[in-house]
């Protein structure tokens, strides 16, 4: 047999049978795209095989993206910098520290890095694994790889980005080699975050040697949905805002139903929901006065021309005082104290002066004349949307979300102060009020199988997710154990969802409660005391592959639960302390210990 010409190409019978063959099974449109993919691919067909690549394939050095997260922001912008990074035609891909497996780290060449600080300068809880094996004695030697650090925190705090500067420095001592110096970013994060993102992609994407053959255009239908997310958040109706403690309670706490009909919005259990906040009208006209400005005195801000009243009400935080407010207000004021307060060596000050001070407290100490409306709000943060944990399960209230609040009031310098967001969602979200609203996904604190035990552990509004966890496993069905430790002050005030709790025992959805109130008597009683009076049959059932859940406060719940959890072991195990350390790690790295603390 011969070859067959085709319009002056010859093909040879076999190249001719799997044609037709191919032909025989492609419907018109198929054949239209894959004419335009062989056109396109024709350049790189021609070429010389020494330097035939296959299409945007990278050849060079192998690039990895880890993040360490607590409440998603760095996840979000590990996937930006993935997209980013393959749209110049990088090979890359991304890991959570969490999943990420250690002993590969002596295997990578370029890693970018995007962590954020919690608490006290604190790596995020999912990444702890990464850091003690990052900063122990069994961390690989990195000579030749390179490294860059993208560290997300909070200025206010006095370990500012600490986690992120911890892995900027031990990678260092490692033998790594910077790609860029590392950058700190405060809670408005994103211009930074997409200036490193867009440089260190260029670097890297300057320094790779690409071949690619063109890209065949293939139409998609333009989409019809809106998407709401952070960006665009879904106005959301307030359905019902009730309190749900009792008469007498030392405590204000409430339950808020959100209507998400119409969003496209989905979540599962253990996921937040996102609320943009604004700041109490009050409050905004209380510091315009104080700067003796007009409410509708109007600047450039981002290429728009806004009113004062309406930025700092939606736009700007104007309660919380930070250090880049400091700095201005000290250049403006000219105050010694507030420049003594800037120094180096005064940063434990500088901190302690920031979380007693509101803004307006500073303006009040140091008043200054003729402020500048632009020049002020350029010394203010972009004000942040609230994380709270839902409440509810999509499948037991279909378009629904439900949050469990308690506003955060305290007085300051004699006067009574309120949180920006739970002050909004207690005193101005009537039924009917229109708020923005999104999902934030948390992946760190999801249900096992339906089949698995599971052991949930929380104070005061830290029970949420386990109302959504119980509303999931009674719609599925779900024949695993269950566990709930409660803690809160009274009994007879403070028992939040307590018929719920009880139906759930009732019908089997819930196998066991242990409820610890801390004013009911002498001796204050919190849930870890429950947790060792039940030690013996806590450890039985984390041997039977329990996952434990802790959601509440950061500050005393998790680090109590955590060091209760390490004495159940060595007792029940009768094990030592490392041993029981050890215990609980595996746990953590197992994603059977996951926990929600704020």
């Amino acid at each position: 047999m011969t070859a067959r010409d085709v319009s002056g190409v010859a093909l040879t019978p076999e190249q001719w049978r799997l044609v037709e063959e191919l032909v025989q099974s492609l419907d018109p449109a198929q054949a239209c795209w894959l004419g335009g993919y062989f056109t396109g691919l024709e350049a790189g067909l021609r070429s010389p095989p020494s330097q035939a690549v296959s299409p945007m394939q990278s050849v060079g050095r192998k690039l990895t993206i880890l993040y360490g997260t607590e409440t998603g922001n760095a996840a979000e912008l590990a996937r930006a910098l993935e997209t980013a990074a393959k749209g110049k035609g990088l090979s890359c891909n991304h890991s959570d520290m969490a999943d990420y497996k250690v002993r590969q780290l002596a295997q990578e060449e370029d890693v970018l890095i995007i962590v954020s600080t919690y608490g006290e300068g604190d790596p995020p809880q999912p990444a702890t694994g990464f850091f003690e094996f990052v900063e122990g004695r069994k961390a690989p030697k990195l000579e030749g790889k390179r490294f860059a650090v993208l560290a997300l925190g909070d200025s206010t705090y006095e370990f500012y980005c600490e986690a992120g500067k911890r892995l900027d420095r031990r990678f260092e001592e490692l033998g790594g080699e910077r790609l860029a110096p590392r950058v700190d970013c405060d809670i408005d994060y994103e211009e930074a975050a997409e200036a490193w993102t867009r440089a260190i992609i260029e670097q890297i994407g300057a320094e790779a040697k690409l071949a690619t053959v063109p890209a065949v255009a293939v139409s998609s239908p333009a989409a019809s949905t809106v998407v709401h997310d952070k960006r665009n958040p879904f106005p959301a109706p307030v359905i019902d805002n009730i309190a749900i403690v009792g008469r007498g309670s030392t405590k204000e706490t409430r339950h808020i139903e959100f209507s998400l009909e119409g969003s496209g919005l989905a979540y599962e259990p253990g996921d937040a929901l996102g609320l943009a906040a604004s700041n109490d009208p009050a409050v905004v006209a209380a510091l315009i006065d104080m700067l003796a400005l007009q409410p509708d005195a109007e600047f450039e801000h981002k290429g728009q021309t806004v009113r004062l009243d309406d930025a700092l009400t939606h736009r700007f935080e104007i309660t919380t005082a930070t250090p880049r407010f400091l700095d201005y207000w000290a250049l403006l004021s000219e105050a010694d104290a507030l420049k003594q307060l800037l120094q180096d060596d005064r940063s434990g000050d500088r901190s302690v002066f920031l979380h007693t001070h509101h803004i307006i407290d500073i303006i009040r100490r140091f008043p200054v004349t003729d402020v500048m409306p632009q020049g002020f709000v350029s010394a203010l943060r972009p004000l942040q949307p609230r994380l709270y944990s839902l409440a509810s399960s999509l499948a037991a209230t279909p378009d629904e979300a439900h949050l469990t609040v308690a506003p955060v009031r305290y007085d300051l310098h004699g006067e009574p102060r309120c949180g920006v967001a739970t002050g909004l969602l207690a005193d101005r979200a009537e039924p009917d009020t229109v708020l923005p609203v999104y999902i934030q996904s948390n992946p760190h604190f999801r249900l096992p199988g339906d089949d698995a035990p599971i052991i949930m552990i929380g104070a005061g509004t830290g029970v949420a997710p386990y109302r959504a966890f119980l509303q999931e496993r009674e719609v599925r069905g779900a024949g695993g154990k269950s566990w709930l430790f409660f803690g809160e002050r009274n009994f007879r005030t403070d028992f939040l969802y307590q018929t719920e709790w009880q139906g759930w025992l009732k019908d089997g959805t819930l196998g066991r409660m242990d409820v610890a109130f801390s004013r009911d008597g002498n001796d204050k009683v919190y849930v870890q005391h429950r947790m060792k009076e039940q030690s013996r049959d806590i450890f039985a059932w984390l041997e039977e592959g329990a996952h434990v859940y802790v959601c509440g406060d950061a500050t005393n719940l998790a680090p109590d639960v955590h060091e209760a959890l390490i004495d159940i072991v060595v007792s029940e195990a009768r094990t030592g302390r490392e041993a029981a350390e050890d215990y609980v790690r595996s746990l953590q790295s197992d994603h059977r210990y996951q926990r929600d603390v704020y």
